[in-house]
């Protein structure tokens, strides 16, 4: 939901550069990670909707929950996000954050579907270009999808290639209706 990034986003680049200054990105998204999901345990949204619980109670509750999970700088992070009535954020700034440290660390996450199995030799040369091509480090997850016909579907980021059969088809298709 576009206002929920709109909310989100300040205080996910306030997350990352607090952990980019500490040389903790790793840290940092786990602990986020972590706590979206405690977030969106049914139980816990019911407490942190709570009318009749201060931000402070929210916080320490969520912060329990969480556990060793958050050390203390992240433990202060949920309490500004309590205080600020912005808890429920937390899988959206989670997700903003891990896209800043994937812009920060020059990697982005591939996904290629093909309608047969793609060798080892030609998703090496599939990362290899497509490092190139798209200046960052790749990590490439594979699928198989036997509707494509032929060709590939390549996802990286908010980038599509459609090189495949059913793609061209659709736009033939499309082309000949006009």
């Amino acid at each position: 939901m576009a206002e929920f990034t709109t909310l989100a986003r300040p205080y996910a680049k306030a997350a990352f550069i607090a952990a980019r200054d500490a040389s903790d990105l790793g840290g940092w998204s786990k602990a986020l990670a972590t706590a979206a999901a405690v977030s969106q345990v049914d139980r816990v949204k019911t407490v942190l909707s709570a009318p009749g619980l201060t931000a402070q109670q929210k916080a320490d509750a969520f912060v329990a929950l969480c556990g060793e999970e958050l050390a203390e700088k992240q433990q202060n992070f949920i309490h500004v996000l309590a205080d600020n009535r912005r808890l429920a954020l937390l899988p959206e700034i989670s997700v903003l954050f891990d896209l800043y440290k994937a812009n920060q660390e020059k990697s982005l996450d591939v996904t290629v579907e093909t309608a047969f199995e793609i060798d080892a030799a030609t998703e090496k040369k599939l990362v290899e270009a497509l490092s190139k091509k798209l200046d960052r480090e790749v990590t490439l997850s594979t699928a198989v999808d036997k509707a494509l016909l032929g060709g590939a579907l390549i996802r990286a980021g908010d980038t599509v290639i459609d090189g495949s059969v059913r793609g061209r088809l659709a736009k033939l298709a499309e082309a000949m209706n006009v």
